[in-house]
């Protein structure tokens, strides 16, 4: 019996260690928000001090659906998105030219480095990002977004009409972006379809929302 039982932990073990990592942001975040998207990578990353093959390599980052190296990294660190099962891997972009992207390697610290664009159509703005995966999987009110970005109002203008207040959403879908604003329709806990303008983003850059990505 005690066989058995140690047979079960260890199966148990090895399939929880098996399982694919996801990174998704829950909370809202006042630090590094002056970054224009998301560069799409694959392993392995190689990170460059300049945008020049000739300049100092910062680091190699290498990835499965569950193990980073340099060990001293997380995935939380690294990735503003990961999905192990879908191959699905984020970075913050901080600057951009034709043939670069500079990226935040390390979310901690701030540490950046420089990739050579492998595929131009890699790199999406936020705007852009939130268009394509918003409107596919919806969105979400991060943890710690203020009450007041709740209110669902007329038009996108801070001073327009409060249409009404998401209390406890269930689905919002996005239909258009204007600037730091978002048109959607929202099924809120008592099932009435809600339509109107939120402030996704705040000047600074600050996020409020962001994909449900499945």
């Amino acid at each position: 019996m005690k066989k058995i039982i140690v047979l079960i932990f260890v199966f148990f073990a090895m399939a929880l260690q098996s399982l694919a990592v996801d990174v998704l942001p829950d909370t809202v975040s006042f630090i590094r928000t002056n970054t224009l998207g998301v560069y799409q990578v694959s392993s392995p990353i190689t990170l460059y001090s300049q945008p020049d093959v000739n300049s100092e390599i910062k680091t190699v980052i290498k990835y499965t659906k569950d193990v980073l190296e340099p060990v001293n990294l997380v995935f939380q660190d690294v990735f503003i998105v990961f999905k192990g099962d879908k191959e699905l891997a984020l970075m913050a972009v901080t600057d951009e030219t034709e043939d670069w992207v500079e990226v935040i390697y390390d979310n901690k610290l701030g540490l950046t480095g420089w990739i050579k664009k492998d595929d131009p159509y890699k790199f999406a703005t936020w705007v852009n990002f939130y268009n394509m995966y918003g409107k596919k999987y919806g969105l979400k009110f991060l943890n710690g977004t203020p009450e007041q970005i709740k209110n669902i109002h007329g038009s996108p203008d801070e001073t327009s009409k409060v249409i009404t207040t998401i209390n406890y959403p269930r689905n919002i879908n996005l239909s258009i972006i204007r600037g730091n604003w978002m048109l959607v329709t929202v099924l809120d806990v008592d099932k009435t379809p809600k339509t109107g303008f939120i402030r996704w983003r705040g000047e600074d850059g600050v996020k409020y929302l962001f994909p449900a990505i499945r």
